[in-house]
């Protein structure tokens, strides 16, 4: 893989990331978050998916490089589902009352 298409999808993966650290942000204590996953999923597959399998059509990418780099975005998807049912665990446990 070339110099600059690493550069590229690096850039791109930490896009991803910081769009998983936004829904996670917006995520709500008391559920009702399904819907942050779906968009997070459809975020990746309208802007993510067409830019890297064009980068595999024109033979920067292989197609092993080019599904082992989705499914790492996609694995974000299920990162963030495991991140909200574990924040909103957190808030079920807690007791209620006065906190210092």
């Amino acid at each position: 893989m070339e110099k600059n298409v690493k550069k590229e999808l690096d850039t791109i993966k930490q896009m991803v990331l910081r769009w998983q650290k936004s829904y996670l942000g917006w995520a709500r204590d008391d559920g009702g978050n399904d819907y942050l996953i779906e968009e997070f999923s459809e975020e990746i597959s309208m802007y993510v998916s067409p830019l890297v399998r064009r980068l595999c059509e024109n033979d920067f990418l292989t197609s092993f490089e080019h599904h082992e780099f989705m499914d790492s975005c996609y694995n974000q998807l299920n990162e963030l589902h495991d991140l909200i049912k574990i924040k909103e665990a957190e808030t079920k446990t807690k007791p209620k009352g006065i906190w210092a």
